[in-house]
């Protein structure tokens, strides 16, 4: 169960001190060569919903027992994020300064997946 609540302490905190700031930097965002596609609804839609997911973390963290279940989509979303930013930098449109949080995540999801399973519930 520490394994579990140390692994979604970091993740939640590394992820609000590396997400919040998006909130400042739309112009640098939109300054980028990319698509239009970069609005500011969409930005600061995709901001916000990373963010709820850092709450989420807190919340594992503090009853790891209680909300095992939600350790999955959390795996789900670190690595289904990771297998997007990979295939995006395979087709060449996303710059290798990027690899070294993209490892980040894909270890934050290997050690949630461990921290699912480290956390089998107990037997009566």
């Amino acid at each position: 169960m520490k394994f579990a609540k140390v692994v979604f302490w970091i993740a939640a905190i590394w992820g609000v001190l590396v997400i919040a700031p998006l909130y400042f930097l739309i112009s640098q965002a939109t300054r980028q060569p990319s698509p239009a596609a970069v609005t500011a609804e969409f930005y600061y839609g995709f901001v916000t919903a990373a963010l709820a997911w850092q709450i989420v973390f807190f919340v594992i963290a503090l009853d790891p027992q209680r909300y095992r279940g939600l350790m999955i989509p959390a795996v789900f979303e670190k690595l289904g994020y990771v297998t997007l930013l990979m295939t995006l930098h395979m087709q060449g449109r996303l710059d290798s300064a990027r690899l070294p949080f993209i490892a980040t995540d894909f270890l934050l999801g290997v050690l949630f997946l461990l921290a699912f399973f480290k956390s089998k519930p107990q037997r009566a």
